[in-house]
């Protein structure tokens, strides 16, 4: 029997540097945080504060530069480059600010779930596309390309994509920004179904509504936690 994690992630005393040239510029310093299973946790903060950095993180796109970074029990900061992109393809998902950088131009949103289901290494029916469409308001825009759909519609899509295969962990980067606050009701309603199967969602935002529906929270300044609860 596989056991359940209480933690999607984890952070331990994490910094990461960033050097250019001669300079070498601190994004995170001595930040701690556990980000439970199926739970919303937002990282709040002003822009610069280290909250896209600490996204980078969490998703195996970067390693930290001193401290530890749990994914799915294992510590990803080590990984190699191979091992990292396979977490990411098969367990993690993450959302852009503009949310048409999720999708593929060319695809329907069925095919946007199919492409996400041969990422992750499965195949998925027609009915099942159907069946998800549906909890997500979306079954009408089947056969719609990213173009035809509003800012909304198009966010809704790459959660619903994310839910394909059931990933540990879902990352999103200032999702809400570009919509107005029915398309981010929306949108945030989607987070929480996702969220009620089991899959944890970290969202970097300052936007209140999105803290509002927070179960959990991380606050930085300057790289460094000033809340967490």
């Amino acid at each position: 029997m596989t056991a359940v994690l209480a933690h999607a992630a984890e952070c331990v005393d994490v910094r990461k540097d960033y050097r250019v040239e001669r300079v070498v510029s601190t994004a995170l310093q001595e930040v701690t945080k556990a980000f439970p299973a199926g739970r919303l946790t937002v990282v709040a903060g002003p822009s610069g504060c280290g909250k896209s950095t600490l996204l980078r993180l969490l998703a195996c796109i970067d390693r930290p530069t001193t401290g530890s970074v749990v994914v799915d029990g294992r510590a990803v900061g080590g990984a190699s480059t191979r091992r990292r992109r396979r977490l990411r393809r098969t367990r993690l998902g993450y959302l852009f600010p503009d949310p048409i950088e999720n999708l593929v131009e060319y695809l329907t949103v069925a095919g946007q779930l199919r492409l996400a289901a041969q990422l992750r290494g499965r195949q998925i029916a027609d009915d099942e596309i159907e069946r998800t469409l549906q909890r997500f308001g979306l079954a009408h825009r089947l056969d719609h390309h990213p173009q035809q759909l509003s800012g909304g519609e198009q966010q809704r899509v790459s959660i619903a994509c994310a839910l394909v295969g059931a990933p540990l962990l879902v990352v999103g980067d200032e999702p809400t920004a570009e919509l107005d606050s029915v398309a981010a009701d929306r949108v945030l309603d989607s987070v929480q179904l996702l969220c009620s199967t089991g899959t944890a969602f970290v969202i970097a935002s300052h936007d209140p509504r999105v803290i509002e529906r927070a179960d959990h929270l991380l606050r930085l300044e300057h790289g460094r936690t000033v809340e967490s609860w």
